[in-house]
């Protein structure tokens, strides 16, 4: 593997400022850390197969924000259980100050044992999906250990710990239908994002085992984030009005609930609403959401144990892919929705 001083002879710079770039440390000029970035996309991620990695008992954690709780969430949970494995972290936001594909580069240099990825790049529906899927397969074959954790990703062979996200649309649609509603909108995040399609037809099949009619009326995509729940929710209700909504995350439920407020409309008395993800501020906003759980703790122990299994030396087949799982999501019945 290539060691500081190589990419410093490459990129023209000292030992130290690659040291700095990597750790991001302030007081480096921009262009200098391009320059430091681009050596270290055009060397090879390993001296020919992470296979040969040092048992350095550190990891890499990759999540694409920290804004939106349930990532930190995830980070804490991932942490701990690695933690109980016997691996330290390295936490990366990679929408922060650098990509995921540059924290890659730097988690490599600084000779971690293997990755999980919260929600990896691929799964970003803006992203084109063939050349990220060519790079995690180019990751792959050079032997880099990695699990994916809702990462939507079924084209690749990379164990993804994921949740039932079909399930839990139908799941928030039933408990709806089963509290009298008919019309039920979703508040989705875009379109073309797997857990919004898979959310989606969850929804779609809950109405219609109730024979009740899934209108495209009745659907609004927007940003994943509250902005974007405030966004979708102002659609639906520029039209007719639905008694009830389901949403692509608990954030995006609480920009909604917010928007509705804003129109003067109540939760639960005129308008329902069921979330998802199960964040911390869900039992404690007003009023308290009901939503279905992501169970991060288990998904977080599977996560580790997974990437555990490829990394030990003794375990028969060390670095075959291994294995995904699903989880089922689970409904927590709180104030945000009411019987009709």
């Amino acid at each position: 593997m290539a060691g500081l001083a190589d990419i410093a002879q490459a990129a023209g710079v000292s030992v130290s400022t690659v040291s700095r770039v990597l750790n991001r440390k302030a007081g480096i000029k921009e262009e200098t850390r391009q320059r430091v970035l681009e050596v270290l996309s055009q060397m090879p991620h390993t001296a020919r197969g992470v296979g040969a990695l040092r048992r350095t008992g550190v990891v890499g954690l990759l999540v694409p924000e920290l804004s939106n709780p349930v990532f930190p969430a995830f980070a804490e949970a991932l942490e701990s259980r690695a933690a109980l494995a016997g691996y330290a972290t390295l936490l990366c936001n990679t929408r922060a100050a650098m990509t995921e594909r540059e924290y890659v580069r730097m988690l490599v240099a600084r000779g971690v044992e293997g990755m999980i990825f919260v929600s990896p790049e691929i799964a970003n529906p803006d992203n084109d999906e063939r050349k990220s899927r060519n790079y995690y397969e180019e990751l792959g074959a050079e032997g880099v250990r990695m699990v994916f954790v809702n990462g939507g990703a079924p084209s690749l062979d990379v164990p993804d710990i994921t949740v039932d996200e079909h399930l839990a649309g139908y799941a928030a649609a039933t408990h709806l239908l089963e509290l009298g509603h008919r019309r039920i909108g979703f508040v989705s995040g875009p379109a073309r994002a797997l857990p919004s399609r898979l959310k989606r037809a969850g929804w779609s099949a809950a109405l219609e085992e109730a024979g009740v009619e899934p209108v495209a009326e009745l659907v609004a995509n927007a940003p994943f984030g509250a902005e974007g729940g405030a966004e979708a929710m102002g659609r639906l209700l520029d039209g007719p009005r639905p008694t009830a909504v389901l949403c692509s995350s608990d954030v995006m439920a609480l920009g909604a609930m917010r928007e509705a407020k804003r129109r003067g409309l109540s939760t639960p008395e005129d308008l329902s609403v069921v979330g998802f993800d199960d964040i911390p501020l869900a039992a404690y906003c007003q009023p308290a959401l009901t939503t279905l759980a992501q169970p991060i703790h288990d998904m977080a122990a599977a996560a580790v144990d997974e990437l555990a299994r490829q990394l030990d030396p003794d375990e028969p087949g060390r670095g075959s892919a291994g294995f995904s799982r699903m989880f089922r999501p689970n409904l927590i019945v709180r104030e945000s929705t009411r019987r009709i």
